[in-house]
């Protein structure tokens, strides 16, 4: 069995425990996380969402912008707090990003990678 512990407001793992899990450790992550709180299979096949067909022909319609926004938003980022990681931007300017009415520059979306901890061809 495979226990893995997500943050809240993201998919990202916070830790993953591998092998024989006792009741006693399921019980205190169920307390403390709640729904948070995945067993997996480990006979069960993971697919990364990346490579599936659903995906690539999905990807064709979401925008940099759109992408910047669900990152934001899954990371309990406010446009104005994002704005401030990056250096000074604006609430505005992270708004026009993400309305597509301002483009993502190449340095900008090194540093949203870096900040989300993410491909930079995912701002691109």
């Amino acid at each position: 069995m495979l226990a893995v512990v997500k943050k809240p407001h993201t998919n990202n793992m916070l830790f993953k425990i591998k092998g024989n899990i006792p009741d006693g450790v399921m019980k205190y992550l169920r307390r403390e996380f709640g729904q948070n709180v995945e067993l997996i299979d480990e006979n069960e096949e993971l697919v990364n969402i990346f490579d599936t067909h659903w995906y690539k022909a999905i990807k064709k319609t979401i925008s940099p912008g759109d992408t910047l926004r669900i990152y934001r938003q899954n990371f309990g980022l406010t446009q104005a707090e994002l704005g401030q990681k990056l250096g000074k931007f604006t609430r505005q300017k992270i708004s026009d990003m993400e309305n597509n009415k301002r483009s993502i520059s190449k340095a900008v979306a090194k540093k949203l990678s870096e900040i989300f901890d993410v491909p930079i061809e995912r701002f691109l």
